[in-house]
């Protein structure tokens, strides 16, 4: 994705080469005539797209150091290229005490330009991810660091300002990998609980005889190999949100206790002698249906309800397509940034052929799928190739999905090879050659497709032998619960020691 530029220059000509220079550089360009006009389109809805800003110092009516002061009034964090033609040394220190980030000297050089405006654009991109991180770990992320172009996230959006206003519980529903835990985050982040401890609890990785004592604490001496008291995450996340993710695979005897202590509002550590008080705000979320669990007896009525006050439903990616195209846009960024890759956005056939795959892993198997591209890309454009184990998927680009052997030849071995592997889709097995799936043959001898449950025991094969049988390892990775896991086991008749 190209990034937006705005070029605020008063002389016509230069402000005409300026911008012819921009597109060559494959960026778009946006420009004004004055601060003033620059201004305004900065507060209007188009200011949003500007991703950096090529500043003349002197113009009339308000300079390039007047404008400068009233952005960095704004809370605006865009990187900001001066340029100027005294070149003087006060002149730039005066700009970088005022905001700017970099300076050119008329007539603007283009390989000068192109270099600055490259390496702001990539530290401006690891530096919003740095914020994005440090919003999480602080507890002040909100919505409006998620990615929400479409209704029906707006809609998700809407709910959760409502939800962020009282302390009533939320159930957050939706297939794996839609985003779950990053609404519960911003829910907490707009919340009066903001700033306050968020602690996440994956209810499907804990083992079964060790739910109590994480979720409760315990006592020294408790039990064998207790040599410790333990506080449990209910105690860690009191004044602040507790995020029970997975919750429909908790076992029904741990059912009965969380009920208890949401309506009393008190815990009993495993071996305390009396009961403990907490203030915790609970969300929970799952990709299960839990009126079904009830109706079968795997969830408690009473416990469902207490949690499905206010729920939210998280749509699969396929069904807010207007989000794709800003989450490749923003994962390109930041992959590139991180990678050190100079791969500035996505070709239209390579966009549209994304826009029409179904998405099974959703947002999560979209950002692995942009990662692994970015690694083997050979262009500056990602494209069809780049994502072959899409387009051998999509109707009308299979033959467009065999790489250029140059693409794949350094990620057979080494380092890149390595990463591409590790940061492979989810949701949907990663297609490699022919009919195989990181290795595992899609097909029989005879050609004939194999069965499901025949690729599946081979996927959780290859993962406990990848991940040295550690189960909550193997469990993350595959996207499912620790209690799925083992059971799927069982009913396969997996040898956990292979």
């Amino acid at each position: 994705m190209a990034a937006s530029i705005l070029i605020v220059e008063d002389d016509p000509v230069q402000r005409r080469i300026l911008e012819d220079m921009v597109r060559r550089f494959g960026h778009d360009a946006m420009t004004a005539e004055d601060a003033l006009q620059a201004l305004d389109i900065l507060l209007s809805p188009a200011g949003r797209r500007i991703s950096l800003i090529l500043l003349d110092l002197v113009m009339p009516e308000m300079d390039g150091i007047e404008f400068l002061e009233k952005i960095s009034g704004m809370n605006l964090s865009l990187p900001v290229i001066v340029q100027t033609a005294q070149g003087s040394v006060e002149t730039v220190v005066q700009a970088m005490r005022a905001g700017a980030d970099d300076f050119v000297i008329k007539p603007v050089n283009a390989e000068r330009l192109r270099v600055s405006i490259q390496n702001l654009l990539k530290v401006n991109a690891l530096t919003e991810e740095v914020r994005r991180l440090n919003k999480k770990v602080k507890g002040i992320f909100t919505f409006d660091d998620i990615i929400a172009v479409s209704p029906a996230m707006q809609q998700v959006v809407r709910l959760g300002r409502r939800a962020a206003q009282s302390n009533i519980p939320v159930l957050i529903e939706g297939e794996s990998g839609v985003g779950k835990e990053v609404v519960a985050r911003a829910i907490h982040g707009e919340s009066q609980r903001a700033g306050r401890a968020f602690v996440a609890v994956n209810c499907g990785a804990i083992p079964e005889n060790l739910v109590e004592s994480t979720l409760f604490g315990h006592e020294k001496g408790a039990f064998t190999g207790a040599t410790a008291r333990h506080i449990g995450k209910f105690q860690e996340a009191s004044g602040g949100t507790l995020f029970l993710d997975e919750v429909g695979e908790l076992p029904l005897e741990m059912q009965v206790k969380l009920l208890r202590a949401l309506q009393e509002g008190e815990i009993d550590p495993v071996g305390a002698r009396r009961p403990v008080q907490v203030d915790v705000r609970i969300i929970s979320a799952t990709n299960r249906d839990m009126i079904q669990m009830v109706k079968d007896g795997q969830f408690r009525e009473d416990l469902f309800y207490r949690l499905n006050v206010f729920p939210i439903m998280v749509p699969p990616l396929r069904k807010r397509q207007a989000d794709i195209a800003p989450l490749v846009e923003h994962f390109i960024h930041r992959f590139s940034a991180e990678e050190g890759r100079k791969v500035r956005g996505v070709t239209p056939r390579a966009m549209q052929m994304l826009m029409r795959y179904s998405w099974p892993g959703n947002v999560r198997q979209l950002e692995n799928a942009v990662f692994r591209a970015i690694v083997l890309a050979d262009s500056d454009m990602l494209d069809v190739h780049d994502f072959p184990q899409i387009a051998t998927q999509v109707e009308g680009f299979e033959e467009l999905a065999e790489a250029p052997a140059s693409a794949l030849a350094p990620a057979a071995e080494g380092k890149e090879g390595a990463v591409a592997a590790q940061h492979a889709g989810t949701g949907s097995a990663e297609m490699i050659g022919d009919g195989m799936a990181l290795g595992i043959p899609a097909v029989t001898d005879g050609g004939h497709v194999r069965t499901l449950q025949e690729i599946e025991a081979d996927m959780i094969r290859l993962a406990l032998k990848r991940y040295r049988g550690q189960m909550s390892e193997v469990a993350r990775k595959l996207g499912i619960g620790r209690s799925t896991l083992y059971r799927k086991i069982k009913a396969l008749g997996i040898d956990t020691g292979t």
